[in-house]
């Protein structure tokens, strides 16, 4: 565990002690902010039953930063490594393949829950400004927050595997992208065709939207709960076993 700790650590300070995590924190607390105001102009308009946040996570400028956000923030873990040479020297080191992994996947997905703070900001701003308490339940404030975590937790993954597949960032980036990309297209499949045919229901219960939807209503289902642990438990075994198969190669 301490050596897992020391990775952890030092991959962790890539993203809080260089200007890249600062520049990435800043550019989605500025769409975040975006996003936010655009849904306060619709309240102003006229009356929304829909909560705040679940406003806030519908817009098309959410999905945006949302997918962008992952390929940002994992392009560098394995990618960076394979083109300096440095994670030779580092598969060489008394170190796990394990280790090597879930330090670069805790630490791409803790930051990726920093991401999410100043959304809390917003939230009292709004608070103070106003006057009065935001129109917010707390059961829509955990729910939100829950199944952002639970999306990010496959999605890190599958941006780790991507950049574990190449030694280009840009490419990793692209991969990482398009996947996301395609896994969030399955959702909508149902509003396309229909749900007569036979597979709908699948559409259904992989749908990021509807899952979305639901938790930030306050609504918690245990069964995406299980589906993102378990997409995200086979999407590190398979880096596992790829960064693994390097590692004995060279």
């Amino acid at each position: 565990m301490r050596t897992l700790y020391i990775l952890y650590k030092k991959e962790l300070k890539h993203f809080l002690m260089t200007p890249f995590g600062w520049i990435v924190l800043a550019f989605i607390m500025l769409l975040q902010g975006l996003s936010l105001s655009s849904v306060l102009e619709q309240y102003e308009k006229a009356p929304v039953q829909a909560s705040m946040l679940h406003s806030c996570l519908s817009t098309p400028l959410f999905w945006v930063y949302f997918i962008f956000i992952f390929p940002l923030i994992t392009m560098k873990q394995f990618a960076e490594e394979e083109r300096s040479g440095t994670l030779e020297s580092l598969m060489t080191a008394p170190v796990t393949t394990w280790q090597v992994v879930f330090s670069k996947y805790l630490s791409s997905y803790t930051f990726y829950a920093v991401l999410w703070i100043p959304v809390f900001l917003h939230i009292q701003i709004f608070s103070i400004i106003t006057g009065s308490p935001a129109p917010v339940t707390p059961s829509e404030m955990y729910g939100s927050f829950g199944i952002l975590l639970l999306i990010g937790s496959f999605f890190v993954a599958v941006g780790i595997l991507a950049s574990a597949l190449t030694s280009s960032q840009i490419v990793a980036a692209i991969m990482t992208f398009g996947a996301l990309v395609f896994v969030v297209f399955l959702g909508f499949v149902p509003m396309i065709v229909g749900d007569t045919f036979q597979g709908a229901p699948i559409f259904h219960y992989i749908s990021v939207h509807e899952h979305l939807s639901y938790f930030s209503r306050g609504l918690i289902d245990i069964r995406p709960i299980v589906l993102y642990f378990s997409l995200s438990f086979f999407t590190l075994i398979l880096t596992h076993h790829l960064v693994d198969y390097r590692r004995w190669k060279h």
